[in-house]
């Protein structure tokens, strides 16, 4: 007679992989980024290039010769910390700075904690901010797209999100006028010598077809993307109708880095919450904070810094949301079981 062997949990099995879903998230990337060598030419190649070598780089000698430990490139979040590195970078950013971002990205926002699933901040947004902290005259000058001229010497232009600024900040509502509807931003059609943000913000809609198939794949859900846009699109829709000075919810949407955000950044694995409650509420507060920050904050975009500070959120939130121990008696009938 054969024993009964039961083996410990997980006790169900599927096909997932860490290079599989990472691999998932790079095909959803390249529409955007598609469009970005499209708008911006040599320089979105250059910039995202060159973050995508120096991050390898510095988690391959990092791993190899500080952890002493086998390099672990082929998983590809090195590659995604890069592109999307970079992808939230201007395309004119000189070379040098996206190294020391890739440092640090690699170095302190992912290395110094364990590597990849150790990580508790979202290791592209840990670079991006340190670079807006430390060079915000680079990180906030905007090629115009379309011009091709050279890498170094783009026409710059300010961004819808900084006619957004300057309308609630002057009253002057002749802002908002100047600036492109939300097709338009939907499409990546940013014209009128207006500069376009960084590399991976211009069109909405190559950001959206990149969300429609991580869900398709079942690379991320629904939760916190659609949350977060959803509490963008209410909180913008009530100022919008108590004052003139806010733009319409729709291009509140379309504009900045909002769309990239929700949809590849705050849905990271390892530095979102687990439960879909927690997803849900994890989403509706990057989407307040970030409507908070960019109307009232010293910077026109809040979205790196909302999801950044719920990052920090996520283990609490996973302290207090997650699901019942299994045969784990509700509090309300204890009482009646005894």
């Amino acid at each position: 007679m054969g024993k009964l062997i039961v083996s410990l949990s997980p006790h169900a099995h599927g096909t997932d992989s860490v290079e599989k879903n990472m691999y998932g998230v790079l095909i959803a990337l390249l529409p955007a980024l598609l469009v970005s060598f499209y708008l911006f030419g040599l320089g979105s190649v250059v910039v995202c290039l060159t973050s995508v070598l120096a991050c390898m780089f510095f988690e391959w000698a990092i791993t190899k010769y500080m952890l002493k430990a086998e390099p672990t490139l082929s998983d590809g979040s090195a590659i995604i910390t890069g592109l999307l590195l970079g992808m939230n970078l201007p395309s004119n950013f000189p070379i040098w700075m996206i190294i020391v971002g890739a440092l640090v990205a690699i170095g302190i926002g992912k290395m110094t904690f364990g590597g990849l699933g150790c990580n508790p901040f979202n290791p592209a947004l840990v670079g991006r901010c340190f670079l807006l902290v430390s060079f915000p005259a680079a990180m906030t000058s905007w090629p115009v797209a379309g011009q091709f001229t050279s890498y170094v010497d783009a026409q710059t232009g300010a961004t819808p999100l900084s006619l957004m600024k300057l309308a609630i900040k002057t009253g002057d509502t002749s802002y908002l006028e100047q600036m492109p509807s939300a097709i338009d931003m939907l499409l990546g059609n940013v014209s009128n010598g207006l500069g376009a943000g960084t590399i991976g913000e211009v069109c909405a809609l190559a950001l959206i077809i990149g969300l429609i198939y991580m869900l398709y794949k079942k690379i991320i859900t629904w939760h916190i993307p659609i949350s977060i846009l959803a509490t963008v699109f209410v909180f913008s829709g009530l100022l919008h109708l108590a004052s003139p000075t806010y733009a319409n919810p729709f291009q509140v949407l379309f504009s900045g880095g909002l769309m990239l955000g929700a949809i590849f950044m705050a849905t990271d694995y390892v530095t979102s919450p687990m439960t879909p409650k927690g997803q849900l509420i994890y989403g509706v507060a990057i989407g307040f904070l970030t409507v908070v920050i960019r109307n009232w904050g010293s910077y026109p975009e809040g979205m790196s810094f909302a999801i950044l500070i719920m990052n920090a959120f996520t283990p609490l939130i996973n302290s207090y949301i997650k699901p019942k121990r299994f045969g784990e008696v509700p509090a309300n009938n204890k009482e009646d079981k005894k």
